[in-house]
């Protein structure tokens, strides 16, 4: 468990000049609370014994209201420093995660789910907060004031002490005891929460499919099952927990009572004064608070090891597609070759591609036909290494894509996928999302041949409108709309649409067209649509299946092959026809 602590070292390293200043005002803080009881003596005693002034009490009242008010501002401090310290360590930690999450590939996104990774980022990150911070102030506060208060108590009286401090070693071995137990049962609330967490943004996100087959009963039923084990999960927590205070508290209890017995025989036989009962009492309080503090510590590191287990699983997971030591930075031009390219998802045995061969030139505009799964999407994919093709099967510029730099390999290809995902923010802000000065003037030009700017006045605030979480008020071809607008406003080298016109009427896509291919002119454009209106003015295309070309060629050549391109193209312009007619 301790060794998942390895990963804060070097933000404790960083702050450790303000966690030095906070357990200096923790001690500080200690030895006023301390103190504070031999005062409470003195005053008693002078009481006690009938002669006394009015002036010497009100000194050392004086004294006790100091002590206080520096115990106070101690109390400030150490807070600020330490607390302070965690919140930074909380903050840079929740960065990190972030920051290692976008260089992991579609391999680690194929097997995470969303809401696991969401109860990382909050919960777990909080549990470690409180082991950088309150379990720290528990072990170093129990610490000093256990080893000072024995000290104080066996000075004055060893075997008072020794007699009534005897039930507290009890609580230490039942904190060994139930802190084993505490790690694992945290671990399953956390991941009952990951659950909890996954059940909720699924059902949210799909809120719409849920709508329209009437399934919100069922899913009500799915999330209070999940629910109910979250919730089983915490009481078996709680139970443990719950059965620890009242222990501490009835031992608390035992010590207190053979004190009275003890201590009140010896304020009679004289051997004790009052003052020093009421100090020696005090004491005895003080220490329950080191021995509960020591509880407060195992069942906080407990949790934060477990979190940073689940923290560190994401952290140790090595990016299985990364730039090469010596990487290619230079501009990319767009010249493509493709050999003998077989590929497989790491989790299937069957290729979805197979020996594919190809070489499109610079400025060139490739089309791609083919069958559901046949490998469109995937061999796209492979371009800017969303997916990692073999060494030495794809190649840009005459350079194995694996030797650039991914950065620059990216941001060479502006790519609109076929779900068109957009950001909860405003049209603006996901088209110049592409642009690498935001320009004005190109935003509105990009608008403008993807049509989107014909809609802009049917939207409440026009360029500004909020699209909703992934587009949800816009229609589907609205949102490949503008994901093309952002794609265009990339100014990349080679461009791919992924089936990004099928949303939009055959009008449209003919003057989105028209006016595509002048602006990208110079540029390499692959198309994959199931139109044979989009694909027939590529400069050459392939048709796709099982992962193999079966055809390729330019239009006019395919229409008059018998194939899967020349029965889709006959197809489609019967639809045609009968559309006209109607």
């Amino acid at each position: 468990m301790l060794k998942e602590f390895k990963t804060l070292l070097p933000y404790f390293k960083k702050y450790s000049l303000s966690y030095l200043i906070g357990l200096f005002f923790l001690v500080l803080t200690d030895g006023g609370q301390l103190y504070i009881p031999q005062l409470i003596r003195r005053a008693i005693d002078m009481i006690a014994s009938g002669s006394f002034l009015l002036s010497n009490v009100m000194i050392l009242s004086a004294q006790m209201v100091g002590i206080a008010f520096i115990i106070a501002v101690s109390r400030f401090s150490w807070r600020y420093f330490i607390h302070g310290s965690s919140r930074r360590i909380e903050q840079q930690l929740r960065e990190k995660l972030f920051v290692h999450l976008q260089s992991l590939s579609s391999t680690f996104y194929r097997k995470a789910k969303t809401g696991d990774l969401m109860a990382r980022f909050t919960n777990d990150m909080r549990a470690i907060r409180m082991a950088s911070a309150m379990a720290l102030v528990a072990f170093i506060d129990g610490f000093f004031m256990t080893i000072a208060i024995l000290v104080i108590l066996f000075s004055q009286n060893p075997l008072l002490t020794l007699y009534s401090i005897s039930p507290l070693p009890i609580i230490t071995i039942g904190v060994i005891f139930f802190g084993r137990i505490i790690g694992e049962r945290f671990r399953r609330i956390q991941e009952g929460f990951s659950n909890l967490s996954e059940m909720a943004q699924e059902s949210i996100s799909g809120i719409r499919v849920l709508k329209t087959f009437v399934r919100e009963k069922a899913f009500v039923k799915r999330f209070a099952r999940t629910n109910q084990d979250y919730t089983e999960r915490n009481m078996a927590l709680v139970r443990i927990w719950g059965l620890f205070f009242p222990l501490v508290a009835f031992l608390a209890g035992i010590t207190t009572l053979i004190f009275l017995l003890l201590g009140g025989r010896a304020v009679m036989e004289g051997s004790l004064s009052p003052g020093e009962f009421t100090a020696f009492l005090s004491y005895l309080h003080m220490l329950i608070w080191p021995m509960m503090g020591a509880g407060f510590t195992i069942n906080m590191i407990q949790r934060a090891g477990a979190s940073l287990g689940r923290i560190n699983k994401i952290l140790n997971e090595v990016p299985d597609i990364s730039s090469p030591p010596a990487a290619i930075t230079h501009r990319i031009d767009g010249n493509i070759n493709i050999r003998n390219l077989t590929f497989s998802y790491p989790e299937s045995q069957e290729p979805v591609l197979s020996d594919i061969s190809l070489d499109i030139p610079r400025g060139s505009i490739l089309g791609i036909l083919g069958k559901i799964a046949s490998g469109k999407s995937s061999l796209v994919q492979l371009l800017p290494r969303i997916l990692d093709p073999p060494d030495g099967t794809l190649f840009i510029d005459d350079r194995d894509i694996k030797s650039y730099e991914l950065g620059t390999l990216r941001s060479a290809i502006g790519m609109v996928p076929q779900d068109g995902f957009l950001f909860s923010a405003s049209i603006r802000e996901n088209i110049a999302f592409g642009s690498k000065n935001g320009n004005g003037d190109l935003l509105k030009k990009v608008a403008c041949i993807s049509t989107i700017d014909r809609d802009f006045n049917t939207f409440p605030d026009g360029w500004d409108t909020i699209v909703g979480e992934r587009g949800v008020t816009l229609s589907g071809g609205q949102k490949q709309r503008v994901a093309m607008s952002r794609a265009l406003a990339s100014d990349a080298s080679i461009y791919i649409f992924d089936d990004s016109l099928s949303s939009v009427d055959t009008e449209t896509e003919d003057f989105i067209l028209r006016e595509l291919f002048p602006f990208i002119s110079g540029k390499t454009l692959i198309l994959i649509s199931h139109r044979i209106s989009t694909l027939k003015a590529a400069d050459h295309i392939i048709v796709l299946d099982k992962g193999r070309i079966i055809q390729q060629g330019r239009h006019d050549e395919l229409i008059t092959v018998r194939g899967f391109y020349a029965d889709i193209y006959k197809l489609q312009q019967l639809e045609e026809t009968i559309r006209r007619k109607k």
